[in-house]
């Protein structure tokens, strides 16, 4: 498949990049796609959530009430978890909830994902630009002039750009990454991606190492 390549204002430069099938043309597999982003976000859970327990309520040992006789449960100390203030029985304790998945289902869904965005034309492939200083104004007319404004953006680099990054930092809907830190959960959740033209080669790169 070919994009016509834009430059910053938005104009047709009159070159067209060529898109692998074997990346960009698959068809998409949606449990890869499903698996990968559960991973992803599992992740990015820190699971130091603690709640105490019995024994670490601070609290006397002295026991209430008689074992028997009384008409209702058995409460023991002060820390039983049928009193309130107590401890909690079975709560939560810090775990992580990281998982593995084979580097080539990771693979699979990432293709999947880039050929969702091409299948619904949300896919922009802009020649290399640079910016002379971190201007969000700049970028944020460069999105204009590409008709990306106004919703989720992932603007992809062949490698890191301060200047690139910055301008977009202050924007809730825009994100900007390298080739190699594309991920399946980004492609998705933006609603276009913006790519200059040495990314495309450095994706392509990318799969096939």
């Amino acid at each position: 498949m070919e994009l016509s390549v834009f430059n910053i204002k938005g104009e047709d430069t009159g070159r067209k990049v060529t898109l692998n099938d074997a990346i960009f043309g698959i068809e998409p597999n949606d449990h890869a796609i499903y698996l990968d982003v559960k991973q992803y976000l599992a992740n990015q859970r820190q699971g130091t959530h603690k709640s105490k327990e019995r024994s670490e309520v601070s609290g006397s040992t002295r026991k209430l009430i008689r074992q028997k006789g009384g008409g209702g449960a058995r409460r023991g100390d002060i820390n039983s978890p049928v009193l309130v203030g107590g401890g909690r029985v079975f709560g939560p304790r810090p775990r992580d909830y990281e998982f593995k998945l084979n580097k080539k289902v990771k693979s699979l869904a990432r293709k999947s994902a880039l050929a969702y965005k091409v299948k619904n034309n949300a896919i922009v492939v802009v020649e290399d630009f640079v910016m002379e200083a971190p201007k969000t104004k700049e970028f944020v007319t460069i999105a204009k002039n590409l008709k990306v404004a106004g919703e989720k953006l992932l603007m992809v680099l062949p490698e890191k750009n301060n200047f690139v990054y910055l301008s977009a930092r202050n924007l809730e809907k825009a994100n900007v990454i390298t080739a190699s830190e594309l991920n399946t959960y980004g492609v998705l959740n933006a609603a276009n991606m913006v790519v200059t033209e040495s990314s495309v080669a450095a994706i392509e790169k990318l799969f096939n190492a």
